[in-house]
């Protein structure tokens, strides 16, 4: 009896560590499964992360430009849409003489407040990377000589608002403001003139043709920055095989 208990006395010594070896097994498995779904829901709302990322980056800009310009809007007879990050300058008589392309004193005058004040926005580095292009779109109405087809008013149109527009690009880029900061400049800014392909309209439908003979400084965007980074995670969690299961990192079978 005395040497049973002496051997059964050894095997719980034995069991013991076993038992213990098991239970940190179990806990190392559990912090496996739980790294394994911490990852998994990562990679599931990467998209959604800089979607979201660059919605906040266009929000912010556009309160900076609101809150730079806001003072004097009126004033210049402009008005700025956050969505479209648009200035945009409806004052027919303050822009152009009817048919030239000339700027006006008062439009001169304006520019010299207006687009110090903007690009001194845009020039930040926090949105730097977020712009990919900055417009000068001009726009008119759908008036020209009399008699004339639809045809030659709005390639008559077309070359008038072009012409406009390169007026507006050479005046600002002659600033003093605007010399330090003309090589970016040189990258992004664009004129173009669109005749009256976008023309504004009464509640009647009916055309504004003095609404429609405008201006508009328009910034563009960077989305293809976070739409590829998007693709990219896409195309690394895409997998090449069907019915295969993968591990934490996308793109590696197990």
């Amino acid at each position: 009896m005395s040497r049973l208990g002496l051997r059964l006395h050894a095997d719980e010594e034995h069991w013991i560590p076993l038992s213990d070896l098991m239970t940190g097994l179990m806990f190392l498995f559990l912090l496996i499964a739980l790294a394994y779904m911490v990852a998994v829901e990562h990679q599931k709302n990467q998209p959604k992360d800089v979607a979201a990322a660059y919605a906040r980056e266009r929000v912010q800009l556009g309160a900076a430009i609101d809150k730079a310009l806001a003072p004097d809007l009126a004033r210049w007879g402009a008005q700025f849409d956050p969505n479209a990050l648009s200035v945009r300058f409806t004052n027919k008589a303050a822009l152009f003489a009817p048919g030239s392309s000339e700027l006006q004193p008062r439009f001169k005058a304006i520019l010299d407040r207006f687009f110090p004040r903007y690009l001194g926005i845009l020039t930040q580095l926090k949105y730097r990377d977020l712009i990919s292009e900055v417009r000068i779109e001009g726009y008119t109405s759908s008036l020209w000589k009399p008699g004339a087809s639809l045809d030659d008013r709005y390639i008559g149109n077309m070359a008038l608002s072009q012409d406009r527009t390169r007026s507006v690009l050479a005046y600002v880029m002659g600033l003093p403001a605007t010399q330090p900061r003309k090589d970016w400049l040189m990258n992004v800014l664009t004129a173009n003139g669109l005749s009256f392909s976008h023309l504004i309209r009464r509640p009647d439908g009916s055309e504004d043709a003095a609404a429609s003979q405008r201006v508009e400084f328009r910034v563009r965007t960077n989305s293809s920055a976070p739409l590829g980074q998007i693709l990219a995670w896409k195309i690394s969690c895409r997998p090449s095989r069907p019915r295969r299961r993968y591990h934490i990192r996308c793109g590696r079978r197990r």
